[in-house]
């Protein structure tokens, strides 16, 4: 039995998917017991759990072979990242008293970043599990090509995508959730000991150019790059309503200067095998049925 949290998103579906077609059990661990129908209808056990709440959770482990942690993102978080820190508190007790016999959890590229940033909550995950003495693997995923979903609307009615990765032409380690999810339910099955670090990125890096050559050849249009300017990101961020938008910017500020990257610059990642296309065919064709 594998406990999946996060199983309601595109990475934690994809973890449970691909264990239920390797003939798996699978536990889905919901917060909400209106979301557990579709899973329990795949033969899924049920565990009603809260990230914030150790009992639920440890219950919602144990007697499992395995189980996938999928944090709750938080793009506006306050300083000093108390609600990462409440999550990643309550997951580690739940760890430490169900005794799963393996954990494989979904860190980030720039977990090891030398700089605060949005991505420093995953830093603070690695630390605590890195201490609960079980086998611990943190899954570090590039940046998720489905994020351009955020630019789907511009480049289908303007012909342009807004880019706050820059220089245009700089290629970045991207990688389809599909490849995250396939990857983890694999790790999962594996068996090791001690904490270890896999690494993750899409087959060919890609740059904002690519982005925009992808969204072309979907929508049958010019699709131009248009780069939003460093200056401008603050008030932008704040107008959109975020309180804190300092971590977001320096997290950005981490890819384009080079600091959030993998060690060796991806040589030693696995590598996926979705394609960019592929990806932004989805999110067009998505965006088309609703």
């Amino acid at each position: 039995m594998y406990a999946i949290t996060g199983i309601t998103g595109k990475v934690g579906g994809e973890v449970a998917s691909h264990l239920i077609a390797n003939g798996q059990s699978v536990r889905a661990v919901l917060r909400d017991r209106a979301k557990a129908a579709d899973w329990a209808a795949k033969g899924c056990d049920v565990a009603i759990a809260d990230m914030e709440n150790a009992e639920q959770l440890a219950a919602a482990f144990s007697s499992t072979e395995g189980v996938f942690i999928l944090p709750p993102s938080d793009f506006d978080p306050e300083p000093g990242y108390p609600e990462a820190k409440r999550v990643i508190d309550q997951v580690t007790r739940a760890l430490m008293a169900a005794r799963p016999q393996r954990v494989v959890c979904l860190s980030t590229i720039g977990a090891d970043a030398p700089h605060d940033n949005l991505l420093t909550q995953r830093t603070l995950m690695e630390q605590s599990l890195s201490a609960i003495g079980l086998p611990v693997t943190f899954l570090r995923p590039g940046w998720f090509m489905e994020n351009a979903l955020w630019d789907v609307a511009s480049a289908r009615d303007e012909g342009v995508v807004r880019s706050f990765l820059q220089p245009a032409d700089k290629a970045f380690p991207m990688v389809a959730t599909k490849d995250v999810g396939r990857l983890a339910a694999d790790l999962l099955r594996q068996h090791w000991t001690g904490t270890r670090i896999v690494e993750l990125e899409g087959p060919v890096r890609v740059s904002a150019d690519d982005l925009a050559q992808a969204f072309a050849e979907v929508l049958g249009r010019p699709v131009r790059i248009e780069i939003v300017s460093r200056e401008s990101w603050e008030g932008l961020f704040r107008a959109q309503g975020m309180k804190n938008p300092q971590p977001r910017i320096r997290m950005l500020d981490g890819f384009n200067e080079g600091w959030i990257e993998f060690p060796d610059q991806g040589r030693s990642a696995v590598k996926g095998d979705t394609p960019l296309l592929d990806v932004i065919t989805a999110l067009v064709a998505g965006s088309r049925a609703t």
